[in-house]
Protein backbone atom coordinates (compact mmCIF):
# COMPACT_ATOMS: atom_id res chain seq x y z
CA UNK A 1 0.00 0.00 0.00
CA UNK A 2 1.14 3.61 -0.97
CA UNK A 3 1.40 6.10 2.23
CA UNK A 4 -0.66 8.75 2.33
CA UNK A 5 0.77 12.09 0.14
CA UNK A 6 0.57 15.24 1.74
CA UNK A 7 -0.07 16.67 -2.13
CA UNK A 8 -1.89 14.93 -5.09
CA UNK A 9 -1.26 16.43 -8.30
CA UNK A 10 -4.39 16.03 -11.03
CA UNK A 11 -3.33 16.46 -14.26
CA UNK A 12 -6.20 16.83 -17.02
CA UNK A 13 -5.82 14.88 -20.19
CA UNK A 14 -9.34 15.34 -21.16
CA UNK A 15 -9.60 14.86 -25.10
CA UNK A 16 -12.09 16.03 -26.97
CA UNK A 17 -12.77 15.52 -31.26
CA UNK A 18 -10.63 18.08 -32.99
CA UNK A 19 -12.54 21.59 -33.35
CA UNK A 20 -14.48 20.93 -30.44
CA UNK A 21 -15.40 24.94 -29.18
CA UNK A 22 -13.98 24.07 -25.78
CA UNK A 23 -10.52 22.81 -27.35
CA UNK A 24 -8.86 20.18 -24.55
CA UNK A 25 -6.29 19.76 -22.53
CA UNK A 26 -5.02 16.74 -24.68
CA UNK A 27 -4.52 19.15 -27.36
CA UNK A 28 -2.36 21.40 -25.38
CA UNK A 29 0.97 18.75 -24.25
CA UNK A 30 -1.29 17.08 -21.41
CA UNK A 31 0.48 13.90 -21.84
CA UNK A 32 3.90 15.87 -21.56
CA UNK A 33 2.99 17.90 -18.38
CA UNK A 34 2.16 14.46 -16.84
CA UNK A 35 5.49 13.25 -17.93
CA UNK A 36 7.18 16.15 -16.69
CA UNK A 37 5.09 16.44 -13.41
CA UNK A 38 6.18 12.68 -12.40
CA UNK A 39 9.67 13.31 -13.73
CA UNK A 40 9.80 15.74 -11.10
CA UNK A 41 8.57 13.71 -8.75
CA UNK A 42 11.54 11.46 -8.53
CA UNK A 43 14.48 13.90 -8.94
CA UNK A 44 13.25 15.83 -5.95
CA UNK A 45 12.76 12.67 -3.87
CA UNK A 46 8.90 13.17 -3.20
CA UNK A 47 7.68 9.81 -3.74
CA UNK A 48 5.31 9.38 -1.15
CA UNK A 49 5.06 13.07 -0.34
CA UNK A 50 3.76 13.60 -4.32
CA UNK A 51 1.77 11.60 -5.98
CA UNK A 52 0.35 12.77 -9.37
CA UNK A 53 -2.64 10.92 -11.56
CA UNK A 54 -3.64 12.11 -15.03
CA UNK A 55 -7.59 12.49 -15.03
CA UNK A 56 -10.83 13.40 -17.31
CA UNK A 57 -11.99 16.98 -17.31
CA UNK A 58 -11.20 19.56 -14.32
CA UNK A 59 -13.49 22.24 -15.36
CA UNK A 60 -11.28 24.03 -17.47
CA UNK A 61 -10.56 26.29 -18.80
CA UNK A 62 -9.89 24.30 -21.45
CA UNK A 63 -8.69 26.14 -23.89
CA UNK A 64 -6.15 27.52 -21.66
CA UNK A 65 -5.31 23.35 -20.61
CA UNK A 66 -3.38 21.80 -19.46
CA UNK A 67 -5.54 22.18 -16.02
CA UNK A 68 -3.77 21.17 -13.01
CA UNK A 69 -5.46 20.60 -9.82
CA UNK A 70 -3.52 20.68 -6.40
CA UNK A 71 -4.68 18.61 -2.95
CA UNK A 72 -5.42 19.33 -0.75
CA UNK A 73 -5.19 22.86 -0.98
CA UNK A 74 -7.87 23.24 -3.64
CA UNK A 75 -5.32 25.50 -6.62
CA UNK A 76 -6.42 25.19 -10.29
CA UNK A 77 -3.92 26.17 -12.69
CA UNK A 78 -3.99 26.72 -16.12
CA UNK A 79 -1.32 26.67 -19.08
CA UNK A 80 0.90 24.16 -17.49
CA UNK A 81 3.05 23.15 -20.21
CA UNK A 82 6.87 24.10 -19.89
CA UNK A 83 9.34 22.47 -17.49
CA UNK A 84 9.80 25.92 -15.81
CA UNK A 85 6.03 25.68 -14.88
CA UNK A 86 6.46 23.12 -13.20
CA UNK A 87 9.19 23.76 -11.47
CA UNK A 88 7.95 26.50 -10.28
CA UNK A 89 4.44 24.55 -8.72
CA UNK A 90 6.90 22.34 -6.68
CA UNK A 91 9.24 24.58 -5.71
CA UNK A 92 6.52 27.41 -4.99
CA UNK A 93 3.55 25.75 -3.92
CA UNK A 94 4.41 21.90 -3.60
CA UNK A 95 7.53 22.74 -1.05
CA UNK A 96 6.55 26.31 0.40
CA UNK A 97 3.23 26.53 0.54
CA UNK A 98 2.40 29.68 -1.98
CA UNK A 99 0.47 29.34 -4.75
CA UNK A 100 1.95 30.27 -8.42
CA UNK A 101 0.22 33.39 -9.35
CA UNK A 102 0.90 33.72 -12.76
CA UNK A 103 -0.32 30.14 -13.23
CA UNK A 104 -3.40 30.67 -11.14
CA UNK A 105 -7.29 30.26 -12.13
CA UNK A 106 -9.29 32.50 -10.39
CA UNK A 107 -12.06 30.83 -8.03
CA UNK A 108 -14.57 32.37 -10.26
CA UNK A 109 -12.92 30.14 -13.13
CA UNK A 110 -13.73 27.01 -11.23
CA UNK A 111 -16.67 24.71 -13.48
Amino acid sequence: MLPKPEKHVFVCAQSREPGHPFGSCAENKAEDTFMLFLAEVKARALEGRVQVTNSGCLGGPCAEGPTVVVYPDGVKYRNVREPEDIAAIFEEHLLAGAPVARLQVATEGWG
